[in-house]
């Protein structure tokens, strides 16, 4: 025995599709897009960090155990 299905009843339309964003589904990707342009124009100020030997010698010791 089949259980009846209920489908929904469409809503009712415009004419016109009407999409509502929060604010910060704009602000934000623009915010990101602005620190990483003025990040690039201006690399002056970026340092290379520094890490511990002992995970460098590890990724060495990974990377020759795979070459070969």
């Amino acid at each position: 025995m089949s259980a009846p299905t209920h489908t929904r009843p469409l809503p009712a339309t415009t004419g016109g599709v009407d999409i509502r964003l929060p604010w910060w589904a704009l602000a934000l990707p623009a915010l990101a897009f602005v620190v990483l342009l003025v990040m690039m124009l201006n690399p002056t100020d970026a340092q290379a960090a520094t890490s511990d030997p002992m995970i460098t010698q590890l990724f060495e010791r990974v990377q020759q155990l795979i070459t070969r």
